[in-house]
């Protein structure tokens, strides 16, 4: 199993009414909720630990992931209110303004999650992946940090920083908090943005070559329309993506993890010991089948990724 840890929410996407005047619709979003739901439909045995609401937005977030063969045994149901993004969109590109106040995924305590002892997982749980706007907020940021301070020497660590700073209230607090999850990670995959943020003026070999030093097993940059390239000890390897008509980018990087994170626990390499010795082979299918989610993805409005179906019939 991979356990998705992280933020769910309403993305409150924009429609045009035909008459002149625009509405929000509500989708179901957030970034560690999109690749949970993306795994869930791949295939993979897939769960997603948050706070969800007993609202009624949170009974759709809670209705989507069964849908997609999600568990939710390890979800916090609370009545606080569920977080709401309003999305725009420039070109395709997508820019999000939250609101998350006193919201369920923002109450989250580790000692209210179901089925999760201090010292044991289940044992059929490969890898843990953490990122987004939760690790930000408290106490779910401090609960999804502990978690990962708790298991990751006996679970892989994925991990995807999905950086929004103008989410960012205490910039420093945030940073050591980052920084720390990122030595306990046996993968990274950031953005070009998220590097630009991460460690400003530095060059995507500099700052893999200091986390690979940490122990990171493979590192990984998305390049949008140009691919995906990862760095591990022996190989530097990149995949160029798809040729796809983009209808907007909402979920692309969260389909990729899904994607890769599939790819690696197919060729049966989602382990401690077998990310540190992956070959070329497994690790270029890893970046291929990952750019192949995203551009199906990225081909359609929202984050709404494809189903295992999809992909090998080539819908």
């Amino acid at each position: 199993m991979i356990i998705c840890c992280g933020e769910a929410l309403i993305d409150m996407l924009p429609t045009d009414l035909g008459d002149g005047r625009k509405a929000f619709v509500p989708v179901p979003g957030g970034a560690l909720f999109n690749t949970a739901i993306a795994l869930g439909r791949l295939g993979e045995d897939t769960g997603f630990l948050s706070g969800i609401s007993t609202d009624m937005f949170g009974a759709q977030l809670i209705g989507h992931l069964q849908a997609s063969m999600v568990s939710v045994d390890f979800c916090v149901r609370s009545d606080h209110p569920t977080t709401l993004a309003f999305v725009t969109f420039d070109n395709g590109d997508a820019t999000y303004s939250f609101f998350d106040e006193n919201s369920a995924g923002r109450n989250l305590d580790l000692g209210a999650i179901p089925d999760l002892p201090e010292s044991e997982l289940p044992e059929n749980v490969d890898a843990l992946h953490f990122g987004g706007i939760s690790l930000i907020a408290e106490p779910c940021g401090t609960a999804y940090e502990a978690l990962v301070a708790r298991h990751c020497q006996t679970r892989v660590m994925s991990f995807d920083p999905n950086i929004r700073p103008s989410f960012v209230t205490d910039e420093k607090a945030y940073r050591e908090r980052l920084e720390r999850m990122l030595t306990n990670s046996d993968i990274i995959k950031v953005s070009v943005e998220d590097l630009d943020w991460l460690r400003p003026g530095e060059s995507f070999e500099a700052a893999a070559a200091v986390w690979i030093k940490n122990g990171t097993s493979i590192v990984i940059l998305t390049r949008g329309e140009l691919g995906a390239r990862a760095l591990t000890r022996r190989y530097d390897i990149s995949v160029p993506a798809p040729e796809t008509d983009v209808v907007d980018t909402v979920g692309a990087g969260d389909a990729f993890n899904a994607g890769m994170l599939s790819a690696l626990r197919s060729n049966g390499v989602l382990g401690k010991t077998g990310l540190p010795q992956i070959d070329q082979s497994e690790l270029y299918k890893a970046l291929e089948f990952g750019v192949l989610v995203a551009a199906k993805t990225v081909s359609r409005s929202g984050a709404n990724p494809p189903w295992r179906k999809e992909i090998e019939s080539g819908a």
